[in-house]
């Protein structure tokens, strides 16, 4: 069976939960991770040289970097309707997988240490408005995304950019409370909603 090794608390090992739930996959979780065992031993390094979770073991074979995951669990369990095969459908889920984890994740940074983990180190004031400006900007940008698809973010259909733009989605409403009326977002959040795996991976109270 699938092992998924990260504490259930972390955005990334979120996004491997969630995409086993929408491919109904099996799993074993074990808690890695700060306040559970941890990643800087000799035999967590062996499997992720970067002491990082979440790290998937499925039978002999070892893998860390949680989009990464996400496609190969897509390519090798059946789940086609989340990671087309075809080169441009493919390439659309792609783009916003790369975007989440570069630009998305750049921008917020600075203002999810600071307000949602209250680091001390992330506490100046000026540093702080611009990066929720800077987090906002994003947001919008995939705004106009979605007025333009009107459903998902690489199209008609969910995929997997679904799962990690969900969760980003989810992580910019529960950290800022000043941030734009972006109806087509909201929309967005309404139909993630109706699926379970968002409602226990994603829109469950965690950041």
């Amino acid at each position: 069976m699938l092992k998924i090794l990260g504490k259930a608390s972390s955005i990334n090992v979120r996004k491997v939960l969630w995409a086993c739930s929408e491919l109904g996959l099996p799993y074993e979780r074990e808690d890695w991770g700060s306040g559970f065992q941890p990643t800087d031993t000799p035999a967590f390094l062996a499997l992720n040289p970067n002491a990082m979770v979440p790290v998937i073991v499925d039978g002999d074979f070892v893998l860390w970097e949680s989009n990464t995951i996400l496609r190969y669990l897509a390519n090798q369990h059946g789940g086609a309707h989340l990671y087309p095969a075809a080169p441009r459908a493919r390439a659309a889920v792609d783009q916003w997988l790369d975007w989440q984890a570069t630009d998305l994740n750049d921008a917020w940074r600075y203002p999810f240490m600071s307000l949602a983990r209250q680091s001390p180190a992330h506490q100046d004031p000026k540093l702080l408005a611009a990066g929720c400006a800077l987090w906002n900007a994003r947001m919008e940008l995939l705004e106009s995304r979605l007025q333009a698809t009107g459903a998902y973010v690489a199209g008609a259909d969910f995929s997997l950019a679904d799962v990690v733009i969900g969760l980003s989605l989810n992580r910019w409403r529960r950290t800022l409370t000043e941030r734009p009326h972006l109806p087509a977002l909201e929309a967005y959040h309404a139909r993630l909603r109706e699926r379970p795996g968002y409602l226990e991976h994603g829109d469950n109270g965690l950041v």
